[in-house]
């Protein structure tokens, strides 16, 4: 059995698609696709079911992928471990992020590393979703609670605060709200319930029982941006917010709280672009805790 052929079969297992895993590995998609049949040949079972619109694991391929998973983390361990493959900060690093603080916090920050270190290529995915690090979907994943289950090793980076802000411009037009009964008379701007990734995102109800917006934006940043044109009020990061005069805070005792944690799959210990990389992000938000506060 060849480790290339698992490899790519890793890889196209996690995308879905022959075509996205070929673009992803650099190779052409018609190789991919024999090498697949390769290792279903070797194995004398079918791994996947391959169709126009993509490929779903058999039975026997959900079973085959936690072994090739083990496979993989064995390999990187011993590749770091043995012939000191990892020594140099270099390769790709992934971090998946809530897009607040991937977009507004992150990217400004983490760009300058790439001046520092040449060979580093990272990949930011600053999007609202949760990323199986088991899966390898990312090398670090930024949360907003510590994960309970897998071999992780997870670290708190900080706390932050949501609360309740108003454009300017729509305070001077509407007035401003004086109680929590009163935000019922105004136009509110909020998520998208049925696309919250994780109760920890589903705060709302923190400021009242009774929200109903008006306008629903799946995105951090979008519902920002939708504020900050005037459009209603909003709960934002208050480390966002504050940072443009223009947005006014409202009901200012209406505060809630949470917590970023950055987190790594134990077999990731070993490979110094991803321990770096970690350690960099520990250090840019303790540098700057004073922001989150």
């Amino acid at each position: 059995m060849n480790w290339d052929d698992i490899r790519i079969f890793l890889a196209v297992a996690r995308s879905g698609q022959i075509l996205g895993a070929a673009k992803r590995l650099g190779l052409n998609h018609t190789t991919v696709a024999r090498r697949l049949s390769a290792l279903e040949a070797a194995l004398s079972t079918t791994l996947l079911t391959r169709r126009t619109s993509g490929t779903t694991l058999t039975q026997a391929g959900e079973e085959f992928l936690l072994a090739a998973e083990r496979m993989e983390t064995e390999m990187l361990a011993a590749r770091a471990q043995i012939g000191n493959a990892d020594i140099a900060i270099s390769g790709t690093v992934r971090i998946g992020t809530p897009d607040g603080f991937g977009v507004n916090f992150l990217a400004p920050r983490l760009a300058r590393l790439t001046q520092q270190y040449p060979d580093l290529i990272i990949q930011l995915v600053p999007v609202p979703r949760s990323f199986s690090l088991s899966r390898r979907e990312a090398d670090i994943a930024i949360t907003v609670e510590r994960p309970e289950q897998g071999r992780l090793i997870a670290r708190k980076l900080v706390d932050y605060t949501l609360a309740l802000f108003a454009h300017r411009s729509y305070l001077e037009a509407n007035g401003t709200p004086q109680s929590v009964e009163e935000l019922g008379n105004h136009r509110l701007i909020g998520y998208v319930e049925d696309l919250v990734v994780t109760p920890s995102l589903a705060y709302a109800s923190e400021i009242s029982r009774d929200w109903k917006p008006d306008f629903e934006i799946s995105s951090t940043l979008g519902q920002m941006e939708a504020v900050r044109a005037g459009g209603g009020i909003g709960i934002l990061h208050s480390f966002i917010a504050r940072a443009d005069p223009d947005l006014i805070p409202v009901l200012p005792d209406r505060v809630i709280r949470r917590s970023y944690w950055l987190t790594y799959h134990e077999s990731a210990r070993t490979l110094r672009r991803v321990t770096a990389i970690s350690a960099l992000i520990s250090e840019l938000v303790e540098n700057e805790k004073s922001l989150f506060a």
